[in-house]
């Protein structure tokens, strides 16, 4: 009998996690494993409860906002239709309880669930649904993406007329002309 396990899948902006994602569903529709898809309302770039990466390839997922129930959506949605495995996008827009819904979708149910998203926001802070996953998933992986220097990009700095930008709302949905992973010491201390 497999594991059944919550993990957390991070990196900084532009490392792959939502084609990641989406190879990982299109991968368990292929192998007849059911796959529920998730993905944060907040981010509507591409529309609601439209999971799309940056090379086009697209989804369509259940929108999930703050005020959801994971634990009871998962319940009624499985109902329906059993499904084998839970994919989270943009994770890191949960809240604290919802991480804790997810979990007990593992822990009762017997259910995988991975999560994708940043741990950090551009000041350097972690979102709730990061802080949450990284206190209790039970696997924790980074996807590696390079700074313009070459180092190991762990930070995701906002952009605005090619300078960093240090205040704002931690929340800005954007892309590739919004953020720039970059390594530490290339995004630099805050003033």
């Amino acid at each position: 009998m497999a594991t059944s396990i919550l993990c957390f899948v991070f990196s900084g902006m532009g490392a792959g996690k939502t084609m990641d994602l989406l190879r990982i569903a299109y991968n368990c529709n292929e192998q007849g494993i059911k796959p529920w898809l998730l993905t944060s309302s907040v981010d509507n770039r591409h529309g609601i409860g439209r999971i799309t990466s940056r090379s086009g390839f697209q989804q369509d997922a259940r929108p999930i906002d703050q005020s959801d129930n994971i634990y009871n959506l998962f319940v009624d949605e499985n109902s329906k239709e059993q499904i084998d495995v839970v994919l989270v996008d943009e994770a890191m827009f949960l809240s604290n309880e919802q991480v804790w819904q997810l979990a007990k979708i593992v822990d009762d149910l017997g259910i995988s669930v991975t999560c994708f998203g940043l741990r950090s926001d551009f000041q350097g802070n972690l979102f709730e649904g990061s802080a949450a996953l990284m206190a209790i998933a039970d696997e924790i992986k980074t996807i590696d993406t390079r700074c313009r220097c070459g180092e190991k990009a762990i930070m995701n700095a906002r952009i605005k007329d090619e300078k960093i930008v240090r205040e704002g709302a931690q929340v800005q949905i954007g892309g590739n002309e919004s953020y720039k992973a970059m390594c530490r010491k290339c995004w630099g201390m805050p003033c």
